[in-house]
């Protein structure tokens, strides 16, 4: 049996045990029953005991639907949602840049100032790099709460990090750098953080994606909205942790030397061979005047592929970028 099934045998069990804990006295029953019965025919005796019998059958089935309800949908491609923010940060930062995905991917959220800059990762329990967190957290000597649970900080000068798990399912890493008593100030910003659902709403959406890839993540990153610009990238399954396909939006034209003219989205694009390290690239200019770059380790023909497929969106949500904090 594994572990989700004994906790979701364990839940039906104590869902079971308050079912019977507020059915009324059996005694009580049979005497209503038999009371009942002596004023009635013998069909409306069977038609109590059946009535009876499916109102608790069906309480028992509710409770134990509503125990095995199935988590939410995960939210659109290219629309992950950030699940916690903090309610205090250092005076004059900006959120410049949001991040997620599906799965395990890491959520990431980002405030900077000049050579400040304070970072919100949120990570998965069912990532085997973070399943053991509790453990690795309750072994240590020196450890803090956060929202009355146990915390790792660690750190000194300008530099500290708080992670503690902010319920069975997410472990949260408050960074800091860049600012004095960093230690002080994660740990004040950790107490503050709170579930406060965000999502990253840039200008592109995969379309249909090489065999063996899948989308790894999605981001939005800018001083403010003149200047945003959304990133995309897809990997193999087998090792998320590695993109193998980049794919950007924004106002700049990528500086590429000895590209070569190629169709691209029913229009004139650029292909840019693999050289000094750097993948193959495919770019072309949107309706909108903004560029889309594909880039990665594959051959021109998927790589433009996917730059054919990939879907605009003529409302992302910008506004958030560059604003500071209360």
């Amino acid at each position: 049996m594994t572990r989700s099934e004994h906790e979701t045998e364990t839940l039906i069990r104590d869902s079971l045990d308050r079912l019977a804990a507020r059915a009324p006295d059996a005694a009580a029953v049979h005497e209503a029953l038999a009371r009942a019965g002596r004023n009635r025919p013998p069909a409306s005796r069977l038609a109590l005991v059946a009535a009876a019998v499916v109102v608790l059958v069906v309480g028992i089935m509710m409770g134990t639907q509503l125990l095995t309800t199935p988590p939410a949908p995960v939210p659109a491609a290219g629309r992950p949602v950030l699940t916690y923010g903090p309610g205090w940060l250092p005076a004059g930062l900006t959120e410049q840049h949001r991040e997620g995905g599906p799965g395990t991917t890491p959520g990431v959220r980002r405030w900077l100032a000049g050579q400040a800059a304070v970072t919100l990762l949120t990570y998965s329990t069912a990532d085997p790099e973070w399943s053991q967190a509790a453990l690795k957290i309750a072994s240590l000597k020196d450890q803090v709460l956060v929202r009355g649970r146990v915390a790792m900080d660690t750190g000194s000068g300008s530099d500290a990090r708080v992670t503690w798990l902010a319920d069975d399912q997410h472990v949260l890493v408050a960074s800091v750098t860049g600012i004095p008593d960093a230690r002080t100030v994660a740990k004040r910003i950790a107490d503050s953080v709170t579930a406060e659902p965000v999502d990253v709403h840039g200008e592109l959406r995969f379309g249909p994606l090489p065999a063996g890839l899948a989308e790894r993540s999605a981001a939005v990153t800018g001083t403010g909205p003149g200047d945003a610009h959304t990133a995309l990238t897809a990997a193999d399954p087998a090792r998320p942790a590695i993109p193998v396909v980049r794919v950007t939006a924004g106002a700049g034209a990528p500086r590429l030397t000895g590209a070569a003219p190629v169709t691209v989205r029913g229009g004139e694009g650029l292909f840019a061979a693999p050289q000094n390290g750097r993948d193959a690239l495919v770019a072309v200019r949107l309706p909108s005047g903004r560029w889309l770059t594909v880039s990665g380790a594959l051959p021109e023909a998927e790589l433009i592929a996917v730059a054919n497929g990939v879907q605009p969106d003529p409302a992302p949500d910008y506004r958030w970028l560059g604003r500071p904090t209360s």
